[in-house]
């Protein structure tokens, strides 16, 4: 009988032992048991934000020439005319020729469904051929809009126009600054508040956000030519920096 209750006793004290092992910290928190833990989870973590608003100084113009005829030859014919005074149009406005892109060249057969005979007919062809064009002069590009439509006549597409910053890295780096200054701030208040002492920074991680073009507007075909100049205004841009950052708490 003894030997058996010995056995009871060791068998509770060995689960005893493992139950408190495998704690990492009683209800009262009178046990602790600590782990290797990595570096950046300990510390003061906080979130920074920062941004910056621009004025757009490139405009980005989508336009071209589509042309529809009985043959393939006249509709690329008139095609390629119009769109040879609409290159120059856009040249004589002072568009260089790096900032001119072809973007999309098309020809398709048009077919309208005759019932009678229960098939498609070919009753021409459409040659389309847009390019984009970079516009340096934001205030100027009301008038290379003009100029282009009178270039290309009936035949002139606008598809849209966009604004955006050619060098948006002094923007980022504004951004940048403002953010690690309220990831600055948040982490001082949280270290006053937790009565402890701020320390150096041990991780700093960043991402930043650059709104591609902003597009204003679409159009399916040029409106005629007017002598009153195309009213744009490119509004403006948020490029927004976002840091997260780690310090130490100092002894």
């Amino acid at each position: 009988m003894k030997k058996t209750w010995l056995v009871v006793i060791g068998a509770v004290l060995i689960l005893g032992v493992v139950g408190l092992v495998g704690c990492s910290g009683g209800v009262n928190g009178t046990l602790e048991l600590k782990g290797n833990l990595n570096s950046q989870q300990e510390g003061i973590w906080v979130n920074g934000e920062g941004k910056v608003t621009a004025v757009p100084d490139v405009a980005i113009l989508s336009l071209g020439i589509e042309s529809q005829e009985a043959t393939v030859a006249e509709a690329q014919d008139k095609a390629n005319v119009a769109m040879d005074s609409v290159m120059k149009a856009l040249k004589a406005e002072g568009v260089n020729d790096k900032d001119i892109q072809t973007q999309y060249f098309n020809i398709q057969k048009v077919t309208r469904w005759d019932n009678e005979k229960q098939l498609e007919i070919a009753i021409g062809y459409r040659v389309s051929n847009m390019v984009t064009a970079k516009i340096r002069d934001v205030a100027n590009a009301g008038t290379v809009i003009g100029a282009v439509t009178a270039a290309g006549g009936d035949l002139t597409r606008i598809n849209s126009i966009g604004f955006t910053i050619d060098d948006p890295k002094p923007y980022q780096e504004q951004a940048r600054a403002i953010a690690v200054a309220d990831a600055a701030a948040k982490a001082k208040k949280l270290a006053d508040n937790a009565g402890v002492k701020l320390g150096n920074p041990t991780y700093i991680s960043e991402s930043s956000y650059i709104p591609g073009p902003i597009y204003r507007a679409e159009m399916a075909a040029a409106p005629a030519p007017s002598p009153v100049e195309t009213p744009v205004s490119p509004g403006e841009m948020e490029i927004t920096t976002n840091v997260q950052i780690a310090y130490n708490i100092a002894d």
